[in-house]
């Protein structure tokens, strides 16, 4: 199907992607254009996912404090050229991490950065907890496994929706780094942050 150079236009602007992939997946989708939001991001995720492994020695240091000025966070966003470190949508990708962190207080960066013996633990008290609750041994696994991603999203920073889920309809934080990872082209990475309330050690 052959799609208007307005529509391109038009998508390319609102996505940010190049104009050849914007060109190709609206012709995938039949001039959908939802669909072809969909299909730029699963492209987006993937070169995103190759380019996991590139060294990041450029990036940010965002901050955000609360107007009640008694609680705020710095985050370190790490990408792979000060190019991209200037770049609006990086930028603005960064002080919304610092902005979340600062209303959800996450404990650690990803799930992988939790502790083992916190992980074994809370693995070890959702199996009781659903074999005192009746459930056939064959399912636990299963059942604690979600349990577990649910308990991770809670105190995972890259797992946690950003607390703003009606602008960002629902997204997780880590969904948000890896469309400004297809966005800028580079691998974009949150190394660490720093949460501060007053009275609070």
């Amino acid at each position: 199907m052959a799609v208007s150079a307005a529509e391109v236009k038009a998508l390319r602007e609102r996505t940010g992607a190049p104009m050849m992939d914007v060109k190709n997946a609206l012709e995938e989708a039949e001039g959908d254009e939802r669909k072809a939001i969909e299909i730029l991001r699963k492209k987006g995720a993937a070169s995103a996912a190759k380019r996991g492994g590139r060294s990041t020695g450029e990036g940010v240091i965002a901050s955000y404090i609360h107007t009640d000025r008694r609680k705020g966070a710095l985050v370190e966003v790490l990408c792979e050229t000060d190019f991209v470190a200037r770049n609006e949508d990086f930028q603005e990708f960064a002080r919304q991490v610092a902005i979340h962190v600062t209303a959800m207080n996450p404990q650690h960066v990803s799930f992988e950065d939790i502790p083992e013996e916190d992980v074994s633990r809370e693995r070890a008290i959702l199996e009781e907890r659903a074999r005192a609750d009746g459930k056939p041994e064959n399912v636990i696994e299963k059942i604690v496994d979600g349990q577990l991603r649910k308990w991770a999203s809670e105190i995972a920073l890259l797992d946690q929706k950003h607390f703003n889920e009606e602008r960002y309809e629902g997204k997780t934080i880590e969904d948000l780094r890896t469309e400004v990872a297809a966005k800028t082209g580079e691998n974009v990475r949150i190394t660490r942050f720093s949460r501060f309330e007053v009275g609070q050690a």
